[in-house]
């Protein structure tokens, strides 16, 4: 486990459910073996806290997405917004810079309606 961090807090919480290899002045080396998970139950840490550290890990979901910009103007850049909203595959969109994030699913479909757009 590395954790990088200055608070002394920090380094006593992490103290009570890992075994510290080494300690610098920001960052904290440690290892969870089954001894220290048992050190920390014996010292009232719960399973639930444990599954709630776990569950920070989990905050960030990846979406396989494609980026579109330089559209030739801004009616096609909104009709390329509207298509991909109908077809509830938009994620992002700027439209001051005329950006836009479409889900991968609608990827082929969104090329095909964008050469439909240039003809």
């Amino acid at each position: 486990m590395y954790a990088y961090s200055t608070s002394k807090l920090h380094c006593e919480i992490l103290r009570l459910f890992s075994k510290i290899e080494y300690q610098l002045p920001n960052l904290i080396v440690g290892a969870i073996t089954k001894e220290s998970l048992y050190n920390a139950f014996e010292n009232g840490i719960t399973t639930e806290q444990i599954r709630l550290w776990e569950s920070d890990l989990n905050r960030v979901e990846t979406t396989p997405a494609h980026y579109y910009d330089e559209f030739p103007s801004r009616d096609v850049f909104e009709a390329a917004c509207d298509y991909a909203r109908d077809q509830s595959g938009l994620l992002w969109e700027d439209s001051k810079k005329m950006r836009l994030v479409v889900n991968a699913e609608i990827h082929m479909h969104m090329r095909e309606f964008l050469r439909g757009q240039n003809k």
